[in-house]
């Protein structure tokens, strides 16, 4: 009889339980206001780290060395 007893002990835990939060809830802010700084495109950004990354490539191959 004592299993029963632990059985039904469980059971109210489970009930008992909070929902749980959405993980990302308000940790997202979006600024509408515009500051100064440099303003580059994204297009520009990635052409360029693609460019230092062939340089850097060539240069571990020995292109650039005696």
């Amino acid at each position: 009889m004592s299993s029963k007893a632990k059985k039904g002990s469980k059971k109210e835990k489970s009930s008992e339980r909070k929902p749980a939060t959405m993980p990302a809830a308000g940790l997202l802010t979006f600024y509408e206001e515009d500051i100064g700084g440099i303003k580059i495109r994204p297009e520009i950004v990635v052409v360029g780290t693609f460019l230092f990354v062939m340089l850097v490539i060539l240069a571990h191959a020995g292109v650039f060395g005696s």
